[in-house]
């Protein structure tokens, strides 16, 4: 293991880490075929640790719909049941997996397979399901179960086939988060471009992979409609980074960030797998036309990912338009300019490989810093879909939240407890 002569070069190494990471999406499969452990009944969630009975009641709706999409029960009561009392829970990023809003992940949903060619690791992520009535709002009627029936074995299916068509067996995502932040996404509200640009490198492929017409259709028409496909693969993509991040085992640098709806919870790269967490901060919402604050669920998933890994609330100068759904003053691009300039301060450095053009050309942050988070009191700043509190609705705006700064105060205390360090080097 190597060592440092201070954090300041530990974080270098983290963050070279992450700048050099290849992510590549190799497959889609059933999550159990790569994660062995959802063999038996295991649900993994978003965020820490959380007993079903403390789960916000959309994420409750998504893991009794995973019951039921498993066969684990026939109906909602004995579904219920089975969640509170018979099934074993998990953190996602205890598995190398993240998922979006409830973060629901069981054995035979189907997951992108994310894996970075530097280091050799893997992470993994359920598909965005669309919008609407689907699994990680809380419904879990039978259209949804059909839903991800026709995720697995039609699109997912499709998509593995098609990926062994591409060079190497796989497609790069670097490119393609390179090429949208110019184009304006955010990767955690617009995420338009890198949908669009993804659908450009799979289309032609799908085409050559032998599914039936009718099939080949419903793929295509999904696909092209749904402007929010790439999400969870930039999840599985910062995921993979990060993991690789987190092996240096030193340094002052966040590795994860996630909430479960009641804690917002961090890792640090020279603190192990230890969760700190702290209360989460009210949303600041953009509410859809007949929404208030009364109907918003508290920040839920582990799409929190996306900033940890420099985008999202960070790289809000990529994507001004952003800007009229979360930003603050007139929503403009002084708003959006003056949020990334702040976010600047509080990590180590910028990826010179993803050059932002309307901010000079400087690269992508790298490196959340929790020693700059405490001492400038700037939290990172995560932009967020929004959805109600009550299962079965859904999305109901799109906003704005920080990070809980007692996560980081609390690893700053223990980096200075810790053995040798010196967390203000």
């Amino acid at each position: 293991m190597a060592t440092y002569s201070s954090i300041d070069d530990a974080n270098a190494a983290v963050a070279q880490k992450i700048i050099d990471a290849q992510p590549r999406l190799v497959d889609v499969v059933p999550a159990k075929t790569v994660i062995p452990a959802l063999e038996e009944r295991l649900i993994l969630h978003a965020g820490p640790p959380i007993a079903f009975e403390d789960m916000p009641d959309p994420v409750q709706g998504a893991a009794i719909g995973a019951a039921l999409f498993e066969g684990w029960a026939q109906d909602e009561e004995s579904a219920r049941r089975v969640c509170a009392e018979e099934v074993r829970l998990a953190p996602n990023n205890d598995y190398r997996a993240v998922g979006a809003m409830g973060g629901i992940l069981t054995g035979n949903i189907p997951v992108f397979v994310v894996e970075n060619a530097t280091d050799g690791n893997r992470a993994y992520t359920s598909m965005h399901e669309g919008e609407g009535k689907v699994l990680r709002f809380g419904v879990y009627d039978r259209s949804v179960g059909d839903h991800l029936v026709w995720m697995r074995d039609v699109l997912g299916a499709g998509l593995s086939e098609a990926l062994k068509l591409l060079p190497d067996g796989g497609l790069a995502i670097n490119p393609v988060l390179a090429q949208a932040v110019t184009m304006g996404d955010d990767f955690h509200v617009r995420i338009t471009a890198a949908s669009s640009l993804l659908f450009r490198e799979l289309a032609p492929k799908l085409v050559r992979v032998g599914m039936d017409q009718e099939h080949l259709e419903s793929v295509l028409d999904f696909l092209s409609g749904n402007v929010n496909f790439f999400l969870t693969l930039g999840m599985a993509a910062g995921k993979a980074a990060l993991d690789a991040a987190a092996t240096v085992n030193a340094g002052s640098v966040v590795t994860c960030m996630t909430r479960n709806g009641r804690e917002f919870a961090i890792r640090v790269s020279g603190l192990g797998d230890r969760w700190f967490t702290g209360p989460e901060e009210k949303l600041d919402t953009l509410y859809f036309p007949g929404f208030t604050d009364a109907d918003a669920c508290p920040d839920c998933g582990d799409s929190a990912i996306i900033e940890a890994y420099g985008f999202g609330g960070l790289v809000a100068v990529a994507a001004p338009a952003v800007q009229q759904m979360v930003g603050t003053g007139q929503g403009g691009f002084a708003d959006a300019l003056a949020t990334s300039e702040e976010q600047s301060e509080i990590v180590v450095t910028h990826n010179p490989n993803m050059p932002i053009p309307n901010w000079d050309f400087t690269g992508v942050p790298v490196g959340i810093d929790v020693r700059k988070v405490v001492s400038t009191g700037i939290a990172p700043l995560i932009t967020t879909a929004v959805m109600h509190k009550e299962r079965g609705i859904g999305m109901v705006g799109a906003g704005k939240v920080r990070a809980s700064m007692p996560c980081f105060t609390s690893a700053l205390e223990a980096l200075a407890e810790a053995p040798g360090a010196t967390p203000t080097a």
